[in-house]
């Protein structure tokens, strides 16, 4: 049995842990040396009337959370805010210096959110490669699947027993930590509903028709009525390329290569990412080795583990930091380091996009003509 409370801090005091002591202590002894060296020349009442808020918010800080967040984590994480620039880029090499047709802020909207002054954006994953494969820089490498569910409940005794079995044969077979997550986000029934009632009149027999009609109504009435969720499990895989180990596959055909045969087709696209040396061609053999294991092993279970594509990936990180996006995600969608060109750059074949207006096609010249390497 595993107890539901293991990321619960200790207890060091009492009911306080060491967090809350140290911030308690700290406040209690810098309140009593200023009581102390202050008490000969101010008045007691005065000396309580600073200090007793003073303490009070010490505690409260201390002791007070939200949404089971404390208040310290809270209060840092506004200070670390607040610091950091209004507009973050995603520029790991540097923001570099801003062309000269762009305006520049003048004294007066210095102060303005007029005057944008962007800053580097940190983010854990630096690129996706083409197999799906997340750089994680100096933090080692990823590989993100997805992995079926299976209705335990549903199932008699016997069958639970061997489902449990398989997944404790699977635990017992790992060497290196993996994350499970699962996931809640919106479910959109567009697709759904539009297929059935595209595909309604092919059926070959009325009854059919009307029934994948009504389904499809009964579904677009669901999905006003109420919000529909959908569960995910996640199936992460991380690899430090310090990691100890013998590297396997290095002589045979490349890790990418093996994890591009686990992947479906999808449209080739130019290779991103840092070249791959001995220690991350090691790291990526070592993630497609566990992967293959994680598919093995629960398989028996009826537990279906899919390595998701590059763009699936992606989708994922951006849904991960921005739940309520309104585009969805597309293969065909550029690259983070990708160049954006306009329509006057394209080969003639694909010349095929128009500009609004003059202005338009002014700015499409001069972003165009600019060397700077500003990202718009």
């Amino acid at each position: 049995r595993i107890p539901a409370d293991i990321d619960l801090p200790d207890r060091i005091l009492g009911p306080f842990t060491a967090r809350q002591l140290t911030i308690l202590g700290v406040t209690g002894l810098i309140l009593y040396a200023g009581l102390t060296a202050t008490r000969a020349v101010v008045p007691w009442p005065v000396l309580l009337a600073v200090a007793a808020p003073v303490g009070l918010a010490a505690a409260l800080l201390a002791l007070g959370q939200r949404d089971g967040v404390p208040l310290d984590r809270l209060l840092m994480a506004a200070i670390r805010q607040r610091l950091q620039p209004r507009h973050q880029i995603p520029a790991p090499e540097g923001i570099p210096p801003a062309p000269a047709w762009l305006p520049q802020p003048t004294q007066d909207d210095a102060g303005s959110d007029r005057a944008i002054r962007p800053g580097a954006l940190g983010l854990p994953a630096r690129t996706v490669t083409d197999t799906g494969v997340v750089d994680l820089g100096p933090d080692g490498l990823a590989v993100i699947a997805v992995a079926s569910t299976v209705n335990f409940a549903l199932r008699t005794p016997a069958e639970q027993d061997g489902l449990v079995a398989t997944f404790g044969r699977y635990l017992h077979s790992l060497t290196a930590p993996v994350q499970l997550l699962v996931r809640t986000d919106h479910l959109d029934l567009t697709g759904q509903i539009t297929q059935l009632r595209h595909q309604a009149a092919s059926l070959p027999h009325p009854a059919l028709e009307t029934a994948a009609l009504e389904h499809a109504d009964f579904l677009a009435h669901l999905d006003e009525q109420i919000e529909l969720l959908r569960r995910q499990v996640i199936l992460v895989l991380r690899e430090s390329p310090q990691s100890p180990g013998r590297a396997d596959g290095l002589s045979s055909p490349g890790p990418l290569a093996m994890l591009s045969t686990l992947l479906p087709r999808t449209t080739s696209r130019p290779q991103h990412g840092p070249p791959a040396g001995p220690a991350r061609r090691a790291a990526e053999a070592r993630l497609v080795r566990r992967l293959t294991e994680a598919i093995d092993l629960l398989a028996p279970a009826g537990i279906v583990i899919t390595p998701l594509p590059a763009h699936q990936v992606t989708a994922l990180l951006g849904s991960a930091s921005n739940p309520d996006r309104l585009l969805p995600a597309s293969p065909e969608s550029a690259a983070a380091d990708d160049t954006i060109t306009t329509a006057a750059d394209l080969p003639p074949e694909r010349n095929d996009t128009t500009l609004g207006d003059a202005a338009d096609h002014q700015l499409g010249d001069r972003a165009a003509d600019d060397d700077s390497g500003w990202p718009l």
